[in-house]
């Protein structure tokens, strides 16, 4: 009887201790967008991201996969809660970079916090040449700001929240708007131990031009030991936040869907 008095008395006070969640995604990236998540310190993280043509091209195009756009980006955790990286993509030939820092962090147990939220700000930098216009490098530089805030449901449900501002220096005569404010949702629903499918979805209260589209991605995460894949279906082209959130221009539900994936490979620096 003592015994088992002991052991409710460690288990009772377990409970009462605060604990902090972890891996409400299990990666960086939620499918084109942040998640919450940082690594380690000392890890870096290696990133090669892939979007193919639209699957409307037919076999023809063998469904999208004869063309294909690159990122290719490293990734670096300062500490626990400051992570930063850099990137390059193919699409519009544009260099990225952002910070990324975690504010607050979901816990349970004793003065439990509900939610996680990290703060994101990214730069990038447009090089494709412009034959109508002479921009400068600052001309340009395009700028987001996002407030992530996610909650870890269950043990196999966690959604997201990411509302966003995306701030350009120039835009060209035709387009509407240097600013656009943006909100985004998504979630994650674990299947098994190793497979987990993912939504996100960004709405924009401005838009950049006419023709451009809300963000709409549904993707699968496969976990192989030090290595994750993402495997997708997005209507979006560019990998970078102010792309993915006011460039996208194709129309989901009409076939104008690109397959893609994400790799990353993490390496323990120090």
């Amino acid at each position: 009887m003592a015994q088992d008095d002991l052991l409710a008395a460690l288990e009772s006070q377990q409970v009462e201790e605060q604990s902090l969640v972890e891996a409400t995604f299990k990666g960086t990236r939620l499918i084109n967008g942040h998640s919450i998540e940082t690594r380690k310190n000392g890890v870096m993280d290696f990133i090669i991201a892939h979007r193919f043509g639209t699957i409307d091209g037919g076999g023809y195009e063998l469904f999208g996969l004869d063309n294909a756009t690159i990122r290719i980006g490293l990734e670096y955790a300062l500490t626990d809660r400051l992570y930063f990286g850099l990137g390059r993509s193919s699409f519009e030939k544009t260099y990225d970079g952002f910070v990324k820092y975690r504010l607050i962090r979901q816990s349970r147990g004793k003065g439990a916090v509900p939610i996680s939220v990290t703060w994101l700000s990214s730069m990038s930098l447009k090089t494709l040449k412009d034959p109508e216009y002479e921009l400068s490098a600052v001309d340009r530089l395009a700028y987001t700001h996002q407030v992530l805030l996610a909650s870890k449901v269950t043990s196999a449900f966690s959604i997201q929240l990411m509302p966003s501002w995306v701030h350009r220096n120039v835009i060209r005569p035709e387009e509407l708007n240097n600013d656009i404010f943006a909100l985004g949702m998504g979630g994650r629903l674990k299947i098994n131990q190793r497979l987990a499918i993912c939504v996100e979805y960004y709405h924009q209260f401005q838009q950049l031009s006419e023709d451009s589209r809300n963000a709409l991605a549904i993707g699968f995460d496969l976990e192989t030991g030090g290595h994750v894949f993402q495997l997708q279906f997005t209507n979006a082209t560019s990998m970078v936040p102010k792309g993915f959130i006011t460039e996208t221009n194709n129309n989901f539900f009409d076939g104008e869907i690109h397959f893609g994936f994400n790799i990353s490979r993490t390496f323990q620096v120090n």
